[in-house]
């Protein structure tokens, strides 16, 4: 159990270590054993590597090893041009280089390095993601001997905990145990583990400590002092020593105990010792005067003035190694105190109470000293972060710089897109042979705003006379227009402002012939129309197109809507409008 105890403090000690051939080259470097010469990476004990592969379950996949160490990354970091480094071994690389280059862009490919493949521990950040993955890997304990498995967030505190793991003794003896065998070593084997017995003052093992004793010797001096003082302990003074009794006890201190606790208190109570004989000096020094008095003799008062010795006494300072115990003083003046020395007491309660203070305020002292130091050290942190801050928010600016950069160049492109689709659209429905079919879908809803005046009048996609000849359109009133509002479907030609218009003749002299489709081939509405080549509307278009010319009462309402005919079938109607070219 004393073992134990004594083992107990080391314990929180012992640093987790690595495995394997990690743990014998601490034991060695412990036992100051040979070194490494330091190579162009940290040594797996001088800085905190990634773990290794060889503890996971399942291989790793590559992201989440080390573009450095190639282990499993411990505190993943990202750079900016996208690779995970090691907390530890980034630093590392930043400190032991004046120029980092991920080595990573390095190998993939030289030709494209940018000022992203500079490493700055400033400019990377955290992988909160990968981190999370990492702890939830499935991983096991290679210390030979255990058979530990879990995940890896539970794999650092296993290690601080493992019981096969090699660890060097903390005493500095040279030899490398199992933790678990670490206290048998302490009590057995280690030749540092010495105690000193505080009596005979021997060096000794655990074990021998546990079976040692010393009161043999201590008999023997005692009995030896005896044999040579026989006649002083027959004819000892009352201020000798008793056997269970203080040495004042015949000037009135009744405290009592073994040798140990005696010793104890006649060095704490000094002062009270010195109280004890000073009243015993005045009660002397009277009695003495009251029978000289008697006798009619005469002893001068210069023989009796101990005032001398009176004054050095209420004078004396305890010296501050021996602390005075309050209890071993009340012990010793509860028989014998009188009310003439209790300015003495209370002076020594001052004293005490005073050194008391000043060791609480020393104590004191130290505490606002080491919080200090504590604010000083969170200043200096604080800054760093503030810093860190600052950098991370004009990265987050810069980064909100380039999506509103790409933002507008997806909306361009958006754009270009929607009118390369109108204009496939348009393509797919433009003719270029003179007859053209136009399909109108919606027609009751159309209808109705165009009675409502929201939607008057419908365009028709563009087409052409030929490839390269007239570009022309026709424009539809559904609720009529001119002549015929609210009563005809007006149809009109429109003629357009086209590519090629610099090589036709001028003014437009093609028959025009619109019809209207009946859905069941019964009974098609047919109407045609020359130009009229004095008109502005079949000029050489100055404008994008010409004013419309055509048909005001093409089609009475009523026949449009009539059951008797399909004109206007699952809310459809077709136009037909033929242009002769000959």
């Amino acid at each position: 159990m004393e073992v134990s105890a004594r083992l107990a403090p080391f314990s929180a000690c012992f640093s987790p270590l690595l495995f394997g051939s990690g743990s014998l080259q601490m034991a060695e470097k412990a036992s100051g054993g040979p070194q490494d010469v330091p190579g162009s990476s940290p040594d797996e004990n001088e800085f905190p590597f990634g773990y290794p592969t060889s503890i996971c379950e399942d291989v790793p996949e590559q992201k989440y090893l080390c573009s450095n160490c190639n282990n499993v990354l411990k505190k993943a970091l990202q750079t900016l041009c996208g690779h995970r480094y090691c907390s530890a071994c980034l630093a590392w690389i930043v400190r032991n280089n004046k120029n980092p280059v991920c080595q990573k862009c390095k190998e993939e490919d030289p030709s494209t390095l940018s000022e992203g493949s500079l490493l700055a521990e400033e400019r990377a950040f955290g992988d909160a993601a990968i981190n999370k993955e990492i702890s939830e890997l499935q991983v096991r304990c290679v210390t030979l001997g255990c058979s530990w498995c879990g995940t890896m967030k539970n794999f650092e505190e296993h290690q601080i905990l493992c019981e096969y793991a090699l660890i060097p003794c903390h005493t500095g003896c040279g030899h490398v145990v199992m933790r678990k065998k670490l206290a048998d070593h302490l009590e057995n084997g280690c030749v540092n583990n010495v105690t000193t017995c505080h009596k005979c003052k021997q060096s000794l093992s655990s074990s021998e400590y546990q079976k040692h004793s010393c009161e043999g010797t201590l008999y023997r001096e005692q009995k030896h002092a005896q044999a040579e003082t026989p006649s002083n302990e027959k004819n000892h003074s009352s201020l000798s020593v008793s056997k269970d009794g203080c040495r004042f006890s015949e000037v009135g201190c009744s405290f009592g105990g073994s040798t140990e606790k005696i010793k104890e208190h006649e060095k704490a109570a000094v002062g009270t010792h010195m109280l004890l004989l000073l009243q015993y000096i005045k009660q002397l020094k009277a009695n003495l005067c009251t029978a000289s008095e008697a006798a009619g003799g005469f002893i001068p008062r210069s023989e009796l003035n101990v005032n001398g010795a009176e004054k050095s006494i209420s004078e004396l300072r305890i010296p501050g190694s021996l602390e005075i115990n309050g209890d071993l003083e009340l012990d010793c003046l509860s028989r014998t105190s009188v009310p003439g020395d209790e300015s003495a007491l209370q002076q020594l309660a001052r004293e005490k109470v005073i050194s008391e203070l000043e060791n609480k305020l020393h104590v004191f002292e130290n505490i606002v000293a080491v919080l200090n130091k504590e604010v000083e050290t969170s200043n200096l942190e604080i800054m760093a972060f503030r810093r860190q801050s600052e950098l991370d928010q004009n990265i987050i600016r810069g980064l909100e710089l380039k999506i509103a950069e790409l933002h507008r160049c997806l909306t361009q492109k958006d754009a270009g897109l929607s009118r390369l689709h109108k204009s496939l659209l348009l393509s797919e429905q433009t003719s270029y042979d003179g007859v053209f079919l136009w399909k109108i879908t919606d027609v009751s809803r159309k209808l109705q705003d165009s009675v409502t005046g929201r939607t008057v009048s419908l365009y028709s996609p563009a087409f052409y006379t030929a490839k390269y000849g007239y570009k022309v359109c026709l424009r539809i009133y559904l609720n009529g227009d001119g002549t015929g509002k609210g009563t005809h479907v007006s149809l009109f030609f429109v003629v357009m402002k086209g590519d090629y218009d610099a090589l036709l003749p001028w003014p437009f002299r093609h028959k025009v012939t619109f019809m209207l489709l009946d859905q069941n081939n019964r009974e098609h509405v047919i109407d045609a129309f020359r130009p009229d080549l004095a008109s502005a509307s079949f000029q050489r278009p100055l404008s994008e197109m010409n004013v419309a010319s055509g048909c005001p009462t093409f089609l009475p309402l009523t026949k449009l809507q009539s059951p008797k005919h399909a004109y206007v079938k699952e809310d459809t109607l077709f136009l037909k409008c033929i242009i002769d070219t000959n």
